[in-house]
């Protein structure tokens, strides 16, 4: 009967072992162990960023003529006003393929080292939070290129007809003006995920979403007239994807709140 928890413990200390600790005799890491675990991680996350920079390299150029033709349908010129312009801005689009490039290793480091401290269903919420949150951004960044984009160009360069003034616009700020669009929609996507992890920790309620729901409808067509043309097109195909994400999300709380049963 006394041979169990020692087989265990050493299970224990393997496995601490296998992740880069240094457990004591009790099996446990000590804050040491923690901080060098984490420091290893990060020097790991750093290191695959640095070499996802430079394969980001080989294609930076293509990806930064690709953002340039989209304007360019829509007879923008471009122009770049500092010597450098043009050579920091391949910089900060590479910066950004490097951290695209990255991220699977980034979330995986940051799943391993969470997740000896994870309850199963924790670790459940963790994966679903992970995917879907990909899923969400990469949704948020495709119908910014394929809806907003396209409506925001036209308008703008619409402003410029009859006056015989012609669009000669600066690299550096058309390509800071599309980045922006695309990272707000990626996060503007996440309300779901959100959603979800709030009232995974009862924060947020469900009946709280329905009760409110008409301030919500009013906020969000409030929100896509600020970030949208004067124009009710645009607005319309702005706030109805967010009445979608919105009704979306009570969706998933609901099922997240009928899994996730308080402990008595």
């Amino acid at each position: 009967m006394k041979m169990a928890p020692a087989r265990e413990t050493q299970k224990q200390r393997t496995r601490k072992l296998r992740q880069g600790g240094d457990p004591g005799q009790d099996g446990q890491m000590g804050l040491s162990d923690h901080l060098r675990e984490l420091r290893n991680r990060i020097l790991v996350c750093a290191l695959v960023l640095a070499a996802a920079m430079v394969i980001g390299m080989g294609v930076v150029r293509q990806v930064v003529g690709f953002l340039l033709a989209l304007g360019e349908r829509y007879d923008y010129e471009f122009v770049y006003i500092s010597p450098q312009e043009l050579l920091m801005e391949y910089f900060s689009v590479d910066l950004l393929l490097a951290v695209c490039i990255a991220l699977p290793v980034v979330l995986y480091e940051v799943w391993a080292f969470l997740r000896p401290g994870l309850k199963k269903s924790e670790r459940v919420l963790f994966l679903l939070v992970m995917a879907f949150g990909l899923l969400s951004a990469c949704v948020g960044i495709f119908f910014a290129y394929r809806i907003l984009v396209p409506f925001l160009l036209y308008f703008l360069i619409t402003l410029g007809e009859g006056s015989g003034v012609r669009a000669s616009v600066s690299v550096q700020n058309y390509i800071s003006f599309l980045l922006t669009l695309f990272l707000v929609f990626a996060m503007v996507f996440e309300l779901p995920v959100v959603s979800l992890l709030l009232t995974w920790l009862r924060i947020l309620k469900v009946a709280w979403m329905r009760k409110f729901r008409k301030i919500a409808v009013v906020a969000i067509f409030f929100i896509a007239a600020v970030i949208t043309p004067p124009d009710i097109v645009s607005q319309i195909m702005v706030a109805v994807p967010l009445l979608f994400l919105y009704e979306l999300s009570i969706v998933i709380c609901s099922l997240a709140d009928r899994f996730h049963k308080p402990e008595a």
